[in-house]
């Protein structure tokens, strides 16, 4: 009788984007320092473990606009794997950030051979579409003030795992303003509307904001 077929290794996807391995290191960055830039060139993707980024982009009249923030779980310059040879944005981060840096070949070689792999990626693609088309949504028909709602509620990562008060970095109120599409003094206004009906508190030294998932109410009252 034939040996039998040696059996795969199961594949350790968090196991993979924690630990440092072939094509792929553990990069970390100060608050304010630039991850990327916008054009630079695009060879790698970023896994994010730890900490927050801004994502900003410029016109060719220098008009600058954030696109997002972005934080533990997510992945950032993913657009080199479908041929942008440049970056489309400037990753900033906001706090202090430790992320996985995958080299672009290898990120293809594991959605290609790491069908687990694949799927948290996938899944994770058309999680963020389907906030970009929310977002745009949010921008069009939603007010000021529910807009920095939700803001904060995706910032605290509300509906994933974890717990039902989240503590998130502390970002300016000018970074918000621009993230909603608003002036700082009405920003600031209503995050003191906020704290004042409990949906939000503010913390001493690195402990961030905290929002409460209650502040989901402004989302959804009419």
């Amino acid at each position: 009788m034939g040996k039998k077929p040696k059996k795969k290794e199961s594949f350790g996807v968090q196991q993979y984007l924690s630990n440092a391995g072939v094509s792929r290191r553990i990069v970390k960055f100060k608050k304010g320092q630039v991850i990327f830039s916008q054009d630079d060139p695009c060879d790698d993707v970023l896994y994010i473990q730890s900490g927050n980024a801004k994502l900003t982009i410029v016109n060719p009249q220098g008009k600058e606009a954030v696109l997002a923030i972005v934080g533990p779980g997510d992945f950032l310059g993913e657009g080199c794997i479908i041929g942008n040879p440049v970056r489309m944005a400037t990753a900033t981060a906001i706090a202090p950030l430790n992320a996985m840096s995958i080299e672009k070949q290898e990120m293809m070689r594991v959605l290609h051979d790491e069908q687990e792999f694949a799927g948290k990626f996938i899944n994770y693609m058309l999680e963020r579409n389907i906030k970009t088309e929310a977002d745009l949504v949010d921008q069009l028909f939603n007010s000021s003030e529910k807009r920095l709602a939700r803001a904060l509620l995706i910032l605290a990562r509300y509906g994933k795992e974890g717990a039902p008060e989240a503590v998130v970095a502390n970002i300016s109120q000018e970074t918000l303003a621009e993230l909603v599409g608003t002036t700082r003094s009405r920003v600031n206004m209503f995050m003191n509307k906020f704290r004042k009906l409990g949906f939000i508190r503010y913390n001493s030294g690195l402990r961030g904001l905290q929002v409460h998932s209650s502040l989901l109410n402004v989302v959804l009252h009419d």
